[in-house]
């Protein structure tokens, strides 16, 4: 049975993969953060096991690696999905919670891959999805650190499947576009139907299209893919 661990599982797209891969018969750990009560909601819906991390704080990753491997004996699949959004003028946003953005998005996704790898390269085999984001691409106005991180994301994820292929460890990347989950909440009706006007397929994704390209990255079905950054966007480029 294969053995899955989706950070940031416990909302929106990060829920919807835990939902597939549970589906589908893995064994699954869902990390979450600050949402618990949907974290049990889950959990009693899927039975996939918890884990409450941070993934920004050194320590908590040292805890998610030891629970994974305490409960499952390790994982065949990484899921970085953990993320947050800042939304501001770039030279009006408080370094803390910059530093905070960085640390959830870049280097929890940075340091996840490098705890993880080791037992990956010992078995020769593994797979990592990592989560980037249409404005990794794009870059977006006013979101100018949440671009930034993604876009080091998707370069970390090309780099990296270079250097662990030859070690039969698969790293992917799933790019969502504008995608209807809580994270763009704060959007109003007029921005949502302006940024419905610059997709091609003339409406947002939802969490479940998202996750079922993760999946893919994670199945045998795409064996023979690496190094890869799959857009989810509707087109919207």
């Amino acid at each position: 049975m294969k053995r899955v661990l989706v950070t940031g599982g416990s909302r929106g797209i990060g829920a919807a993969a835990v939902r597939l891969f549970a589906a589908d018969g893995w064994q699954v750990i869902a990390n979450y953060c600050g949402s618990e009560e949907q974290a049990r909601a889950l959990a009693a819906e899927t039975g996939c096991l918890l884990c409450r991390a941070d993934v920004s704080d050194s320590d908590d990753r040292s805890a998610l690696l030891a629970f994974a491997d305490e409960a499952l004996g390790g994982v065949d699949v990484l899921v970085n999905n953990a993320g947050v959004a800042l939304f501001g003028l770039f030279d009006a946003l408080p370094e803390d919670a910059v530093q905070k953005l960085y640390g959830v998005n870049l280097t929890g996704t940075v340091e996840l891959c490098r705890l993880f790898l080791p037992q990956m390269l010992r078995r020769k085999s593994g797979c990592i999805v990592n989560v980037s984001s249409v404005w990794g691409t794009t870059g977006a106005s006013c979101e100018v650190d949440y671009s930034a991180s993604k876009a080091a994301v998707a370069g970390l994820t090309r780099a990296l499947a270079r250097e662990v292929g030859p070690s039969g460890v698969r790293v992917n990347c799933v790019a969502p576009g504008v995608i209807d989950t809580d994270m763009n909440g704060r959007l109003t009706y007029e921005e949502m139907l302006a940024l419905t006007d610059e997709i091609p397929l003339m409406r947002l994704g939802t969490a479940e299209e998202a996750a079922k390209a993760i999946f893919f990255l994670a199945s045998e079905d795409s064996a023979y893919i690496t190094g890869q950054v799959l857009g989810v966007d509707g087109g919207f480029r």
